[in-house]
Protein backbone atom coordinates (compact mmCIF):
# COMPACT_ATOMS: atom_id res chain seq x y z
CA UNK A 1 0.00 0.00 0.00
CA UNK A 2 1.29 3.44 -0.88
CA UNK A 3 0.57 6.19 1.61
CA UNK A 4 0.98 9.93 1.32
CA UNK A 5 1.16 10.16 5.13
CA UNK A 6 3.13 7.97 7.50
CA UNK A 7 2.33 8.48 11.20
CA UNK A 8 5.15 7.32 13.47
CA UNK A 9 4.52 6.63 17.15
CA UNK A 10 6.73 5.25 19.89
CA UNK A 11 6.00 1.54 20.27
CA UNK A 12 3.06 -0.84 20.43
CA UNK A 13 1.04 -0.14 23.56
CA UNK A 14 0.28 -2.96 25.99
CA UNK A 15 -3.44 -2.27 25.83
CA UNK A 16 -3.39 -1.07 22.24
CA UNK A 17 -1.57 -2.61 19.29
CA UNK A 18 0.06 -5.38 21.29
CA UNK A 19 -3.39 -6.64 22.26
CA UNK A 20 -5.47 -5.72 19.19
CA UNK A 21 -3.02 -6.03 16.29
CA UNK A 22 -3.59 -2.46 15.02
CA UNK A 23 -1.50 0.53 16.14
CA UNK A 24 -3.25 2.82 18.62
CA UNK A 25 -6.35 0.60 18.74
CA UNK A 26 -7.82 0.00 22.15
CA UNK A 27 -5.69 2.53 24.00
CA UNK A 28 -6.21 6.10 25.15
CA UNK A 29 -3.87 7.66 22.57
CA UNK A 30 -5.82 6.03 19.74
CA UNK A 31 -9.02 7.85 20.63
CA UNK A 32 -7.55 11.25 19.79
CA UNK A 33 -5.44 9.96 16.91
CA UNK A 34 -8.21 8.17 14.99
CA UNK A 35 -10.79 10.88 15.69
CA UNK A 36 -8.41 13.49 14.28
CA UNK A 37 -7.31 11.35 11.32
CA UNK A 38 -10.99 10.87 10.46
CA UNK A 39 -11.71 14.60 10.78
CA UNK A 40 -9.05 15.36 8.16
CA UNK A 41 -9.92 12.52 5.78
CA UNK A 42 -7.20 10.00 6.65
CA UNK A 43 -9.48 7.38 8.26
CA UNK A 44 -12.88 6.03 7.22
CA UNK A 45 -14.30 6.30 10.74
CA UNK A 46 -13.45 8.16 13.96
CA UNK A 47 -13.13 5.16 16.27
CA UNK A 48 -10.79 2.17 16.07
CA UNK A 49 -12.14 -0.69 18.18
CA UNK A 50 -10.41 -3.77 16.77
CA UNK A 51 -8.32 -4.84 13.80
CA UNK A 52 -11.46 -6.15 12.04
CA UNK A 53 -13.88 -3.27 12.77
CA UNK A 54 -14.01 -2.03 9.17
CA UNK A 55 -11.90 1.08 9.73
CA UNK A 56 -9.66 1.86 6.79
CA UNK A 57 -6.82 4.31 6.69
CA UNK A 58 -7.00 6.54 3.62
CA UNK A 59 -3.65 7.44 2.02
CA UNK A 60 -2.20 6.95 5.49
CA UNK A 61 -0.29 4.33 7.40
CA UNK A 62 0.60 4.14 11.08
CA UNK A 63 3.78 2.57 12.40
CA UNK A 64 6.09 2.83 15.40
CA UNK A 65 9.75 3.59 15.98
CA UNK A 66 10.01 0.41 18.06
CA UNK A 67 8.26 -2.74 16.89
CA UNK A 68 7.97 -4.66 20.19
CA UNK A 69 6.28 -3.81 23.47
CA UNK A 70 9.05 -2.18 25.52
CA UNK A 71 9.54 -2.71 29.26
CA UNK A 72 7.61 -0.12 31.31
CA UNK A 73 6.00 1.00 28.02
CA UNK A 74 8.96 3.30 27.29
CA UNK A 75 11.48 2.32 24.60
CA UNK A 76 15.15 2.51 25.44
CA UNK A 77 17.56 4.16 22.97
CA UNK A 78 19.12 0.81 22.02
CA UNK A 79 15.65 -0.58 21.14
CA UNK A 80 14.99 2.43 18.90
CA UNK A 81 18.38 1.90 17.24
CA UNK A 82 17.80 -1.85 16.71
CA UNK A 83 14.39 -1.26 15.12
CA UNK A 84 15.44 1.67 12.95
CA UNK A 85 16.19 -0.42 9.87
CA UNK A 86 12.53 -1.53 9.88
CA UNK A 87 11.33 2.07 9.96
CA UNK A 88 13.76 2.96 7.17
CA UNK A 89 12.40 0.07 5.09
CA UNK A 90 8.80 1.22 5.64
CA UNK A 91 9.65 4.77 4.60
CA UNK A 92 11.52 3.51 1.52
CA UNK A 93 8.62 1.26 0.52
CA UNK A 94 5.83 3.79 1.09
CA UNK A 95 7.65 6.89 -0.17
CA UNK A 96 5.30 9.20 1.77
CA UNK A 97 5.07 12.93 1.06
CA UNK A 98 4.57 13.68 4.77
CA UNK A 99 5.67 12.14 8.03
CA UNK A 100 3.97 12.84 11.35
CA UNK A 101 6.21 12.24 14.36
CA UNK A 102 4.26 11.63 17.56
CA UNK A 103 6.85 12.74 20.08
CA UNK A 104 10.56 13.35 20.21
CA UNK A 105 11.52 9.66 20.12
CA UNK A 106 9.60 9.13 16.87
CA UNK A 107 11.05 12.36 15.48
CA UNK A 108 14.60 11.17 16.19
CA UNK A 109 13.90 7.72 14.76
CA UNK A 110 12.63 9.24 11.51
CA UNK A 111 15.73 11.41 11.15
CA UNK A 112 17.97 8.43 11.88
CA UNK A 113 16.12 6.31 9.30
CA UNK A 114 16.75 9.04 6.73
CA UNK A 115 20.41 9.47 7.83
CA UNK A 116 19.79 13.08 8.83
CA UNK A 117 21.33 14.94 11.77
CA UNK A 118 18.90 15.58 14.62
CA UNK A 119 20.58 18.88 15.42
CA UNK A 120 19.57 20.24 12.00
CA UNK A 121 15.88 19.47 12.60
CA UNK A 122 14.99 20.10 16.26
CA UNK A 123 11.80 18.63 17.68
CA UNK A 124 9.07 21.00 18.85
CA UNK A 125 5.33 20.63 18.93
CA UNK A 126 3.85 21.90 15.64
CA UNK A 127 7.28 22.24 14.06
CA UNK A 128 7.45 21.56 10.33
CA UNK A 129 10.66 20.52 8.57
CA UNK A 130 11.27 20.25 4.85
CA UNK A 131 13.68 17.34 4.71
CA UNK A 132 16.25 17.01 1.96
CA UNK A 133 16.11 14.03 -0.37
CA UNK A 134 17.65 10.91 1.14
CA UNK A 135 18.72 7.66 -0.44
CA UNK A 136 15.49 5.94 0.63
CA UNK A 137 13.22 8.88 -0.27
CA UNK A 138 14.71 10.66 -3.27
CA UNK A 139 12.06 13.40 -3.44
CA UNK A 140 12.36 14.59 0.16
CA UNK A 141 9.44 14.75 2.54
CA UNK A 142 7.93 17.19 5.00
CA UNK A 143 8.14 16.22 8.66
CA UNK A 144 5.41 17.43 11.00
CA UNK A 145 5.98 17.18 14.75
CA UNK A 146 3.43 16.77 17.51
CA UNK A 147 3.59 15.87 21.12
CA UNK A 148 2.54 12.26 21.50
CA UNK A 149 -1.21 11.85 22.00
CA UNK A 150 -0.66 9.79 25.15
CA UNK A 151 -2.97 9.80 28.16
CA UNK A 152 -0.31 11.65 30.17
CA UNK A 153 0.10 14.44 27.59
CA UNK A 154 -3.63 14.92 27.09
CA UNK A 155 -4.56 14.77 30.78
CA UNK A 156 -1.88 17.29 31.71
CA UNK A 157 -3.01 19.43 28.75
CA UNK A 158 0.49 19.46 27.31
CA UNK A 159 -1.40 18.39 24.19
CA UNK A 160 -4.99 19.45 23.66
CA UNK A 161 -7.35 18.28 20.96
CA UNK A 162 -7.15 21.74 19.37
CA UNK A 163 -3.32 21.64 19.35
CA UNK A 164 -3.31 18.22 17.71
CA UNK A 165 -5.95 19.25 15.17
CA UNK A 166 -3.86 22.29 14.21
CA UNK A 167 -0.95 20.02 13.27
CA UNK A 168 -3.20 17.72 11.23
CA UNK A 169 -4.88 20.72 9.57
CA UNK A 170 -1.51 22.01 8.36
CA UNK A 171 -0.46 18.53 7.30
CA UNK A 172 -3.71 18.01 5.39
CA UNK A 173 -3.35 21.39 3.67
CA UNK A 174 0.17 20.45 2.60
CA UNK A 175 -0.88 17.07 1.21
CA UNK A 176 -3.95 18.30 -0.61
CA UNK A 177 -1.85 21.01 -2.26
CA UNK A 178 1.01 18.63 -3.12
CA UNK A 179 1.19 17.13 -6.58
Amino acid sequence: MRARLLVVGLAPGMHGANRTGRPFTGDHAGRLLYRTLHRFGFASRPVSESADDGLRLLQCRITNAVKCLPPANKPLPDEVARCNRHLAAEIAHLKPRALLALGAVAHGAILRALSLKASAFPFAHHAVHDLPPASIVPHGVRLFDSYHCSRYNTQTRRLTEAMFAAVLRDLSTFLHGAA
